[in-house]
């Protein structure tokens, strides 16, 4: 282990500028560098946090050898070509979700890592949420017993969203809901089978040719008589944001509150009991703990949607942030390193790609699995 600070430099500053003081703060990072198209918003930023290195161009800022890591929090479409580039370019990757659009993206950045030796970590909020660290805390004390089922949904109205989420299909975007069901029993996902139902607005269709206001996936977990299911919506279905998580054991089970706001229930045997879901800020260092509690970027009216819909992503900011940079300190892979999101990614692809024929079973590629 080494106590060198690494050299962050932030990609996209709607999103990725929550992440900046926790890089600020965190004793194994240097906030080196941001990156924003929008050079009045890189300079607000940049003014605002104090960052001298800012770049509109991020070929430019990849060219810059100074740069050990970056992390990328723009579009979707992006993130694919953005974690390509900084792999060629020697630079080891933090991403938010999804990995990537296509199957065959996916491959590359797992072939680019395992070829160039370099990191790259899925930034996947929920499993690293109170929520999921409480429910994972049970699990590796044995008070569960045996896992039975795994269940998650992540429903959200993206109605106001920008242009390239209209029509999005739901399973596009799972790796909320899939990331849980494969994080706790550390799983893999082996073979997927995915239904659509109800249809959305027509005006929402054309652009990616999904028609589905909901699709629900199930999932068989590799080497494991474990099975899970997901659900997704996006437009044109009542409900309430939820990122949900339910795990089903022998001794105990816990179901996620159907109500925001509201507490969940650990099951024991026929026993239901609402437990309150404790803050995980001890598994940080002081520097960065109190993040796990509060937004950390503008004000309130000017916090990303994702967060304000999200409920704050459960505290996960700082953990995701801890997780990436002591994997790379002490040259361990992060959860989930490469393969583990294409795996999670490849899920959501598949799945949608199911339900277009009617459930067909879809196998998840072999690079996405780990012999």
């Amino acid at each position: 282990m080494s106590n060198k600070k690494l050299n962050i430099a932030i990609i996209g500053l709607g999103f990725g500028a929550e992440f900046i003081p926790i890089y600020q703060k965190h004793p194994l990072a240097n906030m080196y560098a941001i990156c924003q198209r929008n050079e009045e918003k890189l300079n607000e930023i940049g003014d605002a946090f104090g960052i001298e290195k800012r770049y509109t161009d991020y070929d430019e800022l990849l060219k810059d050898p100074d740069i050990d890591a970056v992390h990328i929090n723009t579009p979707i479409q992006a993130h694919a070509e953005q974690s390509l580039k900084a792999l060629r370019a020697g630079k080891h990757v933090a991403c938010t979700v999804p990995m990537a659009t296509t199957v065959d993206e996916c491959r590359q950045i797992v072939e680019e890592t395992e070829k160039s030796g370099l990191t790259y970590m899925m930034m996947e909020t929920v499993i690293y949420s109170r929520e999921f660290l409480f429910v994972k805390e049970m699990f590796e004390k044995g008070e569960m017993g045996k896992l039975q089922f795994l269940r998650a949904s992540h429903q959200q109205e993206m109605a106001g969203w920008p242009g390239y989420w209209e029509g999005l299909p739901p399973m596009h975007y799972a790796t909320h809901c899939v990331g849980p069901v494969l994080a706790l029993p550390k799983g893999q996902a082996e073979y997927v089978s995915c239904f659509g139902s109800g249809r959305i607005d027509e005006n929402l269709i054309e652009k990616y040719g999904s028609p589905f206001a909901i699709e629900t996936c199930h999932i068989k977990l590799k080497d494991s008589d474990l099975s899970a299911e997901v659900t997704r919506s996006l437009f044109n279905t009542a409900r309430q944001y939820r990122e949900s998580f339910d795990a089903y054991g022998s001794e105990k089970s816990f179901e996620w509150t159907l109500i925001e706001h509201e507490d969940s229930v650990v099951h024991t045997g026929e026993e239901p009991a609402k437990v309150k879901i404790p803050d995980f800020g001890h598994l940080l260092p002081d520097e960065i703990a109190g993040f796990t509690q509060q937004g950390v970027y503008d004000s309130d009216e000017n916090q990303h949607l994702s967060f304000i819909q999200g409920a704050g992503h459960g505290g996960s900011h700082p953990h995701l942030v801890h997780e990436f940079l002591t994997a790379l300190n002490e040259g361990r892979a992060p959860y989930p390193d490469a393969r583990q999101s294409a795996n999670i990614t490849c899920v959501g692809i598949l799945a949608h790609e199911s339900a277009t024929k009617g459930g067909e079973i879809r196998k998840l590629p072999d690079f996405t699995l780990k012999a």
